[in-house]
């Protein structure tokens, strides 16, 4: 029968639900750059990557539910009811997966008033009508009724890898029915999952019998007068009309009015544009990493403009002009490390390129680079800044970033390190992307013609020329110019100059820990395996499951297909009667921070200086909150007292000199209290009261601070912070451990007692519908495209990106605003003292120990007082032999 066609039908919303329970451990990690959880994007991408790559299919669909009311209902109103409500940190994501559906080349298709399960049965049918092979994918086991000799249903069990194939002949092998009868199993024993009810007192197990010996229910049914009395007949006399309906119910549709033919639904592989753009938006940087561009790179290469490019020997001063663009090309994006291989200059009539050597000997181009009233424009200024330092080159007069501008336009990530990509962006094409000249990953390198090399950089030096006009008037227009020249690009020389300066890091006592952490994991090893009275692998899941809930007989919390799930929330339900259960989490803590920040830092410290010197990303978060990388000292353990000594592996240069730590002291709630101008909030700021306890005295009606307790202190921080972050009922039941009920009566509470918020909310909401976009207090933007989507969830996550992108985009302005002026009075006092990192909402410096009580002073006034607010600012600091000692 087989004409080589082959059909893959998905079942989307069944198996995105499996990835996100499948990944639910990770939920609060797995986000995007915008705050968006990706866990069951991610999940859902892994199940897709592998099916279509083992079943090679020629046709494909990925069928979904159009709605929560199907024809169904119109004959049973209890259809699916009693399903709870679907998670928002699951329903705001699947908006995205058409976008990922896209990338991958599949088509998406939804009915209303049918299921996706109608969709699959109707097109499966079609399918096998015509000679092809199908094969279903879905969570669900109600499709193992379109098994047939040419149809598999393959049902996820533990991820894509894991799965279940049902075939005509192993469900007959399995059961003793055909796929067929499974829907006369379901008339007689319902689902509970779907509310179908069923026949009282029948099981899976009674049905199963009773098909055996009669075949369906309306046989049953014509034989039932011969059945012997019980109570079990009499059910089945007495809710026959039941049975039917079940059935009825049970039935997929397989002539519902699918618009689609096959022949629309031809694979033919990726999308790469769409997936390129999918994993850049997501920041699945390992997937892109992955991918082969090049053919995708060829189609880009397009003809593009002549250029007149000069290739320079010899450099002398008549080369150079006020407002020039400076471009340094480089292969590796660590631009501490990397070898600069051509640099170009020039205006648009006047192009120079020339090789690194020679510029650096040149007396002209050194007075260039360092005069200050010689302005230049440039892509990346903290790059160009520290690269051409690296070679005793102070470079002066930088006016303008096209890379840092077009981060404040678009509100969206510019941190590739190719130009081409911000190009892109606003309609400039003349410029290819550096994959097409250089290749990619470890293919990276120069090319054999140095002339496309030349060529390359001068069209870069010319884009930066053209789109630094541009984007200059698009940022006077949105009245963000101050954002780039006051603060972006000041800052990015305040980062650079921290960048260079490093941090030291002593490798002696990292290797210490490292050894103090493998006795500690030796000696828990052992507790492990007392407890559970043998040797194990504590790394295996399956392993650690069998011990726990076989072995041990401690509860089940949640069960997988193929087991028992022994994920880190089923733990610590676990951890307070297992006694084994605490070592295990204390295990697997010890064993992550070992491998990841104990062995990733000893990887990356300079051997020449001793120190680290991380890069930060100012064009990454569209809050405007700065990232870091090689290494990112942003995640760095500090709840596990373990995790917070890697802290002690940070010390000061030398002798008599003091790691010294600033920390904002709740800056978010400081500014939505000057915000949402909430009376109660600023009254409990101004009082200078603990804002948790004064929240829970409002929340619980409770009149003296010294009658809330430590847990009530602890759900009002909860409440506190879930407000800053726009969480949901869902996302505070998990964190308080509650019901999504109780949770949402917190919420609720929480508004009625501090209205000022809601109103803010509702206000900034009805903001971002309006004009499209909400600003922090500085006039950062973030665009808002989905405000006014008729699509509930994606609306749903543009409204809590509208109501906490103002707060923490404020934050993160304000402490830059701090760290510019701290440098530039630093330098006016002539101190020693030298600021080294920034993470989160905490500045740290190095100081000598005769300057530590000028720090103080002077840390308090300028970041108490940088930018001044309806509430005070406060700054807690704290000094030490290492930053652990400084907390």
């Amino acid at each position: 029968m087989s004409n080589n066609k082959k059909l893959l039908l998905i079942d989307g919303h069944s198996v995105a639900f499996r990835a996100f329970y499948g990944l639910h451990s990770q939920l609060e990690r797995m986000k995007n750059k915008n705050g968006l959880h990706t866990n069951a994007l991610y999940g859902f991408h892994n199940m897709l990557e592998v099916i279509v790559e083992k079943e090679a299919p020629t046709h494909a669909l990925v069928a979904f539910d159009a709605g929560k009311t199907t024809f169904r209902h119109e004959y049973f109103e209890e259809y699916k009811g009693g399903r709870s409500k679907m998670p928002s940190e699951f329903a705001e994501q699947i908006p995205y997966m058409k976008d990922l559906l896209k990338g991958f080349g599949l088509k998406s298709y939804e009915l209303v008033n049918y299921e996706a399960d109608d969709i699959i049965g109707t097109l499966s049918k079609q399918a096998e009508e015509q000679g092809f092979e199908v094969v279903i994918l879905t969570g669900d086991r109600d499709l193992t009724q379109l098994a047939s000799d040419h149809v598999r249903v393959d049902i996820t069990k533990k991820g894509v890898k894991d799965l279940k194939e049902y075939t005509k002949t192993s469900i007959q092998e399995e059961m003793g029915i055909t796929p067929e009868q499974i829907i006369d199993m379901k008339g007689l024993a319902g689902d509970a999952s779907d509310n179908i009810p069923g026949v009282t007192k029948i099981g899976e197990k009674t049905a199963l019998k009773l098909l055996h010996e009669y075949g369906s229910v309306e046989n049953l049914y014509e034989h039932i007068d011969e059945m012997k009395k019980s109570k079990r007949k009499e059910y089945l006399i007495n809710e026959k009309d039941t049975a039917f309906l079940s059935k009825k119910l049970a039935s997929i549709d397989r002539e519902a009015p699918v618009t689609l033919s096959l022949d629309e639904l031809d694979y033919s592989g990726q999308n790469m544009e769409a997936l390129i753009s999918f994993y850049k938006e997501m920041d699945f940087n390992s997937h892109l990493s992955k991918l082969d561009t090049s053919e995708y790179m060829e189609e880009l290469a397009e003809e593009t403009v002549e250029i007149d490019v000069t290739f320079v020997k010899e450099i002398d001063a008549s080369m150079f002009k006020e407002g020039m663009a400076l471009y340094i090309e480089m292969l590796d994006e660590n631009y501490h490390y990397a070898e600069i291989i051509s640099i170009g200059w020039g205006k648009k009539d006047n192009l120079y390129v020339t090789d690194p050597q020679t510029a650096f000997r040149s007396e002209a181009f050194k007075e260039w680079i360092e005069d200050e009233s010689m302005h230049k424009v440039v892509y990346d200024a903290k790059q160009t800044y520290v690269s051409l330092k690296k070679n005793d080159f102070t470079v002066k007069g930088i006016v303008f970033d096209i890379m840092l501008a077009s981060y404040l336009l678009t509100a969206e990530d510019s941190s590739s390190g190719d130009l081409a990509d911000v190009a892109l962006k606003h309609g400039y094409q003349d410029v290819s992307p550096d994959e097409m000249v250089y290749g990619k990953g470890k293919k990276i390198s120069k090319p054999k013609d140095e002339t496309l090399m030349h060529d390359h950089v001068a069209r870069k030096v010319l884009a930066i020329n053209v789109l630094s006009e541009k984007l200059d008037s698009e940022l006077k227009e949105n009245e963000q110019e101050d954002l780039l020249k006051k603060m972006e690009l000041p800052l990015a020389m305040v980062l650079a100059d921290m960048e260079i300066q490093g941090i030291t890091v002593d490798a002696k006592r990292l290797e210490k820990m490292k050894e103090e952490f493998q006795e500690t994991l030796d000696r828990v090893e052992k507790e492990i395996y007392k407890e559970a009275g043998e040797e194990f692998n504590i790394n295996s899941p399956k392993q650690l499951s069998v011990i726990l809930f076989e072995k041990m007989g401690y509860p089940v919390i949640k069960k997988t297909k193929t087991g028992y799930s022994t994920a880190q929330d089923v733990l610590e339900k676990l951890k307070d009667q297992a006694p084994i259960v605490k070592y295990i989490l204390e295990y697997r803590q010890i064993s992550k921070i070992q491998s990841t920040y104990i062995e990733g830092l000893l990887k990356v410290i300079d051997p020449e200086t001793s120190k680290i010197h991380t890069r930060y990303l100012q064009t990454v978060a569209r809050t405007g909150r700065l990232s870091s990388v090689d290494p990112n000292l942003q995640n760095i353990p500090i709840r596990l007292e373990e995790g917070r000594k890697i802290r002690q592996a940070f010390v000061p240069r030398e002798k008599g000199w003091k790691i010294y730590a600033s920390d904002y002291s709740q800056i978010e709630l400081r500014i939505l209290a000057h915000i949402s101008e909430d009376e109660h909030f600023i009254k409990a700021f101004n009082d200078n009261e603990d804002i948790h306890t004064t929240t829970a005295m409002r929340v619980f009606d409770i009149d003296k601070a010294s009658d809330i307790t430590a847990n009530m202190r602890r759900e009002a921080k909860a409440v506190n912070f879930g407000i800053v972050y726009g969480i949901s009922d869902y996302g505070l039941s998990q964190n308080l451990d509650i019901t999504r009920k109780e949770a949402q009566e917190y919420i609720d509470t929480y508004f009625d007692r501090f209205p000022g918020v809601k109103q803010f909310i509702d206000d900034i909401i009805r903001q971002a519908k309006n004009q499209g976009y909400v600003e922090t207090l500085f006039h950062r933007r973030r665009y808002l495209p989905e405000i006014n989507s008729r699509n509930f969830n994606l609306r749903s996550f543009a409204e809590r990106t509208a109501m906490n992108t103002p707060i923490q985009g404020s934050a993160a302005d304000i402490l830059k605003m701090a760290m510019i002026e701290m440098d530039k009075r630093i330098k006016e006092e002539n101190m020693q003292a030298t600021m080294l990192l920034q993470v989160h909402d905490e500045v740290i410096f190095e100081v000598p120990e005769n300057e530590i009580e000028k720090l103080g002073k002077l840390v308090e006034e300028v970041m108490e007082n940088t930018v001044r607010l309806s509430v005070p600012l406060k700054v807690d600091s704290n000094y030490g032999d290492s930053w652990y000692d400084a907390k």
